[in-house]
């Protein structure tokens, strides 16, 4: 990591960090490339991170956590995503996807999470619609009681790990109209009539399988109401401020390998006789490029410190978001330019970098939408 020095709270914090790079560099980047060229998720890689104690950090020991600070989570995240983006994300969609039950469930449910915080059970978070992304309040996806089950039907889109994970965190309407009218079900993935589709053809993030969700009456047992009926738009919004967390950390990883590897290039390369790294227009845009990734890791970690010390972080956690997305954006973009040809071509990871990066801005609400809660915070 360019020999970075970091601040961690306890001598534990260290070692975990330590593990942390440990499997990043012997089992993620080995692999990140072929996976991602083959576009196949990685379930195995993502058992190992589990079985590491990777899945279930920032969650209490009593289910199965490892109590880890968030500031100490988002930190192994970002060294996750420097080494393979997928797998980071893979990483942080997961602690999302457990927060509902930790959080909102009662005794029943939460006898499940150490099998989820252990990486034997992969999650996913159902929230988005076809028609409605980003005006989640609006959603459409219907569960009606009957007997002791909720039918639910409807279609989720953009779901990652749609077809992978074990269980899904579903939220649709048991009300009326608007955020009041919507709950949260926590749904195994076998449960007959969850049929997820083909997985989208995307830019990049091609290891991580996102795709529509069809819910064709399918009969979810009344206990695993997650919260109380109309709990449901309250709980996914807390979980996304945890969440946009986890993806600013990824783009902060993201964004440093980008450098890193244009820093070496760049010290290799030479023109005109000398090394590039001597041209001035150059090394002022690798300056330029380490002060957006340090201001986005103090960004993300201060957001962290909030929500380790149980204040209010929502805007700090859509500031981070926004702003350490935008800077993966233009770092990576940055990264191809130094490389000149050679950036864009497949051989090096720069071009992936940047394909990768794009997406950050538009996952766990877009960029747009993190102005807006930023601006009702004024």
């Amino acid at each position: 990591m360019g020999g970075m020095e970091r601040l961690l709270p306890t001598d534990e914090a260290y070692e975990l960090l330590g593990l942390a790079t440990e499997i990043a560099d012997g089992e993620l980047a080995p692999r990140a490339a072929d996976f991602e060229a083959r576009g196949e998720f990685p379930r195995e890689v993502v058992r190992t991170l589990g079985r590491a104690g990777l899945l279930g950090l920032p969650y209490p020991e009593e289910h199965g956590g490892a109590a880890q600070p968030y500031e100490v989570y988002l930190q192994v995240i970002e060294v996750l995503a420097s080494r393979w983006l997928a797998a980071a994300e893979a990483v942080s969609v997961h602690t999302l996807s457990c927060y509902p039950v930790y959080a909102h469930g009662g005794e029943q449910l939460r006898k499940l999470l150490p099998d989820m915080l252990g990486g034997e059970l992969l999650g996913a978070y159902c929230l988005s619609e076809p028609q409605g992304g980003s005006d989640a309040a609006a959603l459409t996806t219907r569960a009606t009681r009957d007997g002791d089950s909720f039918v639910v039907t409807g279609t989720k889109a953009w779901i990652t790990h749609a077809g992978q994970a074990d269980f899904y965190n579903v939220f649709c309407r048991t009300g009326g109209p608007g955020p009041r009218g919507i709950s949260c079900l926590l749904a195994d993935a076998a449960t007959p009539g969850i049929l997820p589709q083909a997985a989208e053809k995307t830019m990049g993030l091609r290891s991580s399988p996102v795709a529509q969700i069809v819910f064709d009456e399918a009969r979810v047992p009344a206990d695993r109401l997650v919260g109380d009926l109309g709990d449901g738009f309250r709980i996914a919004m807390e979980a996304l401020d945890s969440g946009r967390l986890g993806i600013a950390a990824c783009a902060v990883g993201l964004a440093q390998a980008a450098l890193d590897y244009a820093v070496g290039y760049a010290r290799e390369r030479s023109q005109f006789g000398k090394s590039i790294l001597d041209f001035q227009g150059l090394r002022f845009m690798l300056a330029d490029a380490a002060t957006g990734i340090s201001a986005a890791r103090a960004l993300t970690l201060a957001a962290a410190r909030l929500r380790d010390a149980g204040r209010p972080y929502s805007a700090e956690a859509a500031k981070a978001k926004l702003f350490a997305t935008d800077m993966a954006m233009k770092v990576t973009t940055d990264a191809v330019q130094v490389m000149g040809g050679y950036g864009y071509v497949q051989d090096h990871p720069v071009e992936r970098y940047m394909r990768e990066a794009k997406v950050l801005q538009i996952v766990e609400g877009t960029n747009q939408i993190q102005r807006l809660v930023i601006s009702r915070h004024l």
